[in-house]
């Protein structure tokens, strides 16, 4: 197909809805989903979805972009908040909300043989929109100077497997392990917010340890 000829709209509105269903059985169960699952998600007949996405990795590259236009407006969002350190914090936690509610999500950076390529690319166009949210919460003081834009990955990786290895144990707990980072990363003294949940008991601590990796 012409990528530069527009679709008609009856064409256009079926691959709408083979996207829409597709997002959500990724977000669901993950990669493992074929054209007729997709099919019968958005109520179309398998050869639609053949038609709209004959190549499955041009169907995956179009959901991973999404995913990264998520985590865009959640930057814009975080830039709109006036206090630096609140601002940087709430981006941090919600691209963690995205990843809790989007099995899909981790998959699409580490399930394929492309995962690389496509972590890259997202990094292109993530990377310049955080460097701005680290860099205001340096130039007001509240970001330890020591810490850079490299070592936010480093909290999505730390703060990513207490999610994925606590999902059934406490849905929560991640929250209480993104406090701690945060604080270590904090440049001043002020009075520290209470942290979120509880601390774990020791037969949540095995299970989450012993979690299938």
């Amino acid at each position: 197909m012409d990528a530069s000829k527009p679709l008609r709209r009856d064409a256009e509105r079926n691959r709408q809805r083979i996207l829409a269903a597709a997002n959500a059985l990724v977000a669901e169960v993950g990669l493992d989903v074929t054209h007729n699952d997709i099919a019968r998600a958005a109520e179309v007949g398998v050869g639609t979805v053949y038609r709209r996405f004959p190549d499955r990795q041009e169907l995956i590259d179009e959901l991973f972009d999404q995913r990264v236009d998520r985590i865009i407006a959640l930057v814009d969002e975080a830039l709109e908040i006036d206090d630096p350190w609140q601002g940087l914090c709430a981006f941090l936690a919600g691209n963690l909300e995205l990843q809790a509610g989007d099995k899909g999500l981790k998959d699409l950076m580490l399930g394929d043989g492309r995962a690389t390529e496509l972590a890259q690319r997202a990094q292109r166009r993530i990377g310049p929109a955080v460097r701005e949210l680290v860099e205001r919460a340096h130039a007001s003081g509240q970001l330890r100077p020591d810490v850079g834009v490299e070592d936010f990955p480093l909290v999505q990786e730390m703060v990513g497997a207490v999610l994925e290895h606590s999902r059934r144990i406490d849905p929560n707990l991640w929250r209480r392990a993104l406090a701690l980072v945060l604080d270590g990363y904090r440049a001043d003294a002020q009075q520290r917010e209470p942290l979120p949940g509880a601390t774990p008991t020791p037969e949540q601590i095995e299970q989450v340890l012993s979690a299938p990796r």
